[in-house]
């Protein structure tokens, strides 16, 4: 069955590359809704934004969604992988600026907020998009990949010269809150001198060691250090999960990330749908619905570092 929240929930926070406080609310919406943004700062025009892939016009660091009217918000990835992994299909976004707060870097902040408002069980099924053939991208030394699989699963390998990051790589099947246990809480990460050439163009105003995992050769510079020995490939599969929802729906298959970003996934969404042979939609009965991310699922599962 398709989710919403039972009720809404309220963030605040930095945006991570302008620096400003945002509000944001996640409300409740009806189900086959699916999941909008609406801009309450812009009083003229249409405000909504769908969070789809094809919306997407920005992959530069973070994910940017546009409407026809130019209307935008950016860094979207990290609250549309905790709606994915916590099962909410139905939810009206509200944000008062043109990026989602970053909050701790990691997802877990809203997770832990959704679980802790309620999941609502609505009387509609879950659609859901099963892979029927691969569908591949490579973008210079980065490569993506969506296959054919029984579940949702996620693989991905970075290769990094620092040697805090180097070589990692992971492969989570992301049925029965496995999102949750093993992936929410994992940070966004950047090297050091990465983020002082940002600050000199005006970007990344609002990151700090509180919010992200800043490494500088073989020393992690954010106290307290990793929240896992393999935190930064863990970020990089939540990054996935995050961008993948923007299909609209829940993926039977197996996504394989090589030193992909955004930019690599979205593509590869699009090269999935101009092919209308490599997939199709399905309606999920009760053995498909527990396979699904966010099935399952409990507070008690959130990592206690989060």
């Amino acid at each position: 069955m398709q989710n919403t929240l039972k009720s809404a929930v309220t963030f605040a926070g930095i945006a991570l590359h302008s620096g400003r406080k945002v509000k944001l609310v996640v409300r409740p919406a009806a189900p086959n809704h699916g999941i909008w943004f609406r801009r309450t700062d812009i009083q003229l025009g249409d405000t909504m934004i769908p969070a789809l892939w094809d919306s997407v016009t920005d992959t530069t660091l973070c994910t940017r969604l546009e409407n026809a009217a130019g209307v935008t918000v950016s860094t979207v990835e990290h609250l549309m992988a905790a709606l994915a992994g916590c099962g909410i299909h139905n939810a009206l976004v509200e944000i008062d600026g043109p990026e989602v707060p970053i909050l701790d870097g990691s997802s877990a902040p809203f997770v832990r907020a959704f679980l802790a408002r309620g999941v609502q069980a609505q009387a509609v099924p879950v659609r859901a998009l099963e892979i029927l053939r691969p569908v591949e991208i490579t973008v210079g030394n980065a490569k993506a990949r969506l296959e054919p699989a029984s579940r949702p699963e996620i693989a991905f390998r970075i290769e990094f010269d620092d040697a805090a990051i180097g070589t990692q790589e992971k492969s989570l099947v992301m049925s029965n809150g496995s999102f949750v246990r093993d992936l929410c809480d994992s940070r966004t990460f950047c090297r050091n001198a990465d983020v002082e050439a940002m600050r000199a163009r005006g970007l990344a105003l609002g990151g700090t060691t509180e919010n992200a995992v800043v490494v500088d050769g073989d020393r992690i510079l954010t106290p307290g250090g990793l929240r896992h020995a393999d935190e930064p490939v863990r970020h990089k599969m939540l990054d996935a999960l995050g961008d993948l929802a923007l299909t609209g729906a829940p993926i039977l298959g197996r996504y394989v990330g090589l030193r992909a970003g955004h930019g690599v996934t979205n593509r590869l969404l699009h090269a999935l749908f101009a092919d209308p042979t490599a997939y199709r939609m399905v309606t999920c009965d009760a053995r498909l619905d527990a396979l699904l991310p966010g099935s399952g699922i409990s507070r008690v599962e959130i990592p206690a570092v989060a």
